[in-house]
């Protein structure tokens, strides 16, 4: 069956290939130095429910989602910045970003850690709910001048109590949809996972996950691939398979500790992705 997201990446696709608008000198480069451009559209915003098992996972390719939970944790649940520590939980994509001292940086997990974000967002629930300044934001400006490195994609999580469920909703400045940041992608399910996480700590139901991309955009070598998950959408639609939707379990007890939760704590059920899955080359 489709899910919610693969219904939303068709819509994205097609709107960046019919109305989206090509970048002048990119900044990154592909492996062989041939300047990545990108086609891009600003301002995309996507809504899941997860109370009623809209989890934002695509079908139309693989998704790694155990990869993708375990660089949540480098970020907020055991944070770092240091690229041996990282890759001893599972990530190892960060080493194009080590600025030479075998760190991305003041990014990411350094300054979660630094500010104590998580510790703070997780105490606040706890003692005001309804308080309506639950921000966490990666975007600190004296971080980011004071080393090299990779500016936050996802940098900003604003989070919201509503009755029993817990809301969330995360801002990234910048995505390459096709790879990470699009419908049912990585971002979106590590953040969804994130929440879940969150809501299990303070004791609530996982509730609505908003996704707001600020630019959006499929590099000009991802264009054929782009197609083909049109042509496995086309496909999918047209062998009208219903059931039940793929969606993330958490099997922990509500009130547990955020550091007791890991990543054999999740379960992803009805997930049968279409095969075989396709290969993307990174614009660094």
């Amino acid at each position: 069956m489709m899910t919610k997201a693969d219904r939303y990446l068709v819509e994205d696709i097609k709107n960046i290939l019919e109305n989206g608008y090509k970048d002048i000198d990119p900044r990154p480069k592909y492996e062989d130095g041939t300047p990545a451009h990108t086609i891009s559209v600003n301002h995309v915003t996507r809504k899941y429910d997860l109370s009623k098992g809209e989890f934002p996972i695509c079908t139309l390719r693989h998704q790694a989602w155990k990869t993708g939970i375990r660089e949540i944790f480098t970020i907020y649940k055991n944070p770092t910045n240091v690229l041996s520590e990282m890759e001893e939980m599972g990530v190892t994509w960060w080493t194009p970003w080590d600025i030479g001292d075998g760190t991305i940086g003041q990014r990411y997990g350094a300054t979660v850690k630094r500010y104590d974000l998580v510790n703070r967002l997780i105490e606040d629930i706890r003692k005001d709910p309804y308080g309506r300044r639950k921000i966490m934001s990666l975007w600190q400006e004296a971080d980011l001048r004071e080393t090299p490195g990779l500016a936050p994609c996802a940098f900003l999580t604003i989070w919201n109590v509503r009755g029993e469920y817990l809301d969330m909703c995360m801002v990234q400045r910048s995505g390459d949809m096709l790879t990470a940041s699009g419908a049912g992608g990585i971002n979106e399910i590590q953040y969804a996972a994130f929440l879940m996480m969150i809501a299990r700590v303070t004791g609530y139901e996982p509730g609505v996950f908003t996704h707001f991309v600020a630019n959006e955009q499929i590099y000009d070598r991802h264009v054929d691939n782009a197609h083909e998950m049109l042509r496995r959408a086309e496909e999918k639609a047209a062998s009208g398979n219903d059931g039940e939707g793929p969606m993330l379990v958490l099997n922990k007890e509500k009130n547990c500790k955020l550091e007791d939760i890991k990543v054999e704590d999740f379960e992803m059920i009805n997930y049968d992705p279409m095969k075989p899955n396709l290969k993307f080359e990174l614009g660094i």
